[in-house]
């Protein structure tokens, strides 16, 4: 049996006791947040969120990239999110590699260029990188300056979240 027929089978075991329904597609604790893909962020258990209560958006390292700022406008202006919070977490694949060789090495092993993706979003520094996700957001002119932004480093052996403040060198106790 695939993965995918086992998760197949977990899904409808799932919908035999689902009761969600019927809940509204604006997210009741009104929070939208950017993470990282990682199969080890549980987003909801990390952060005591239900089914409803928050958007999650999740891609390679959490970038706010185009799509990450498409979903986020939607939420705040669409569906009401009040608050914005970045998730990135220690020990992120991301930094393992440099866009320019990941590119030579596909481009080894298919023989084939793309245009998409323009970018993969590498990065060398945790904070500098949450801090430069931050300020994409709080300078979007579709984002209002009154949502708050902030952003958080997950250790992923502890579990524990830190809050990283707007200026280099700073953070948050968490």
């Amino acid at each position: 049996m695939s993965v995918i027929d086992e998760v197949l089978e977990a899904n409808r075991e799932y919908s035999r006791h689902f009761t969600s329904g019927r809940l509204p597609a604006p997210p009741a604790r009104r929070l939208a947040v950017v993470a990282c893909m990682d199969a080890r962020l549980v987003i909801s258990r990390m952060l005591g969120l239900k089914e409803g209560d928050a958007h999650v958006i999740r891609n390679a390292g959490g970038i706010v990239d185009d799509d990450a700022l498409r979903s986020l406008i939607i939420s705040h202006h669409l569906l009401g999110t009040r608050e914005f919070m970045l998730v990135h977490h220690t020990d992120c694949g991301m930094l393992a590699f440099r866009d320019d060789d990941l590119r030579a090495r596909l481009w080894k092993q298919t023989g084939a260029a793309a245009v998409a993706p323009a970018r993969f979003y590498s990065f060398r520094d945790l904070e500098a990188n949450l801090r430069e996700q931050m300020a994409k957001l709080r300078s979007h002119p579709w984002i209002p300056k009154s949502i708050p932004v902030r952003g958080f480093l997950f250790d992923v052996e502890t579990g524990r979240l830190r809050e990283v403040s707007e200026g280099p060198g700073g953070s948050a106790s968490g």
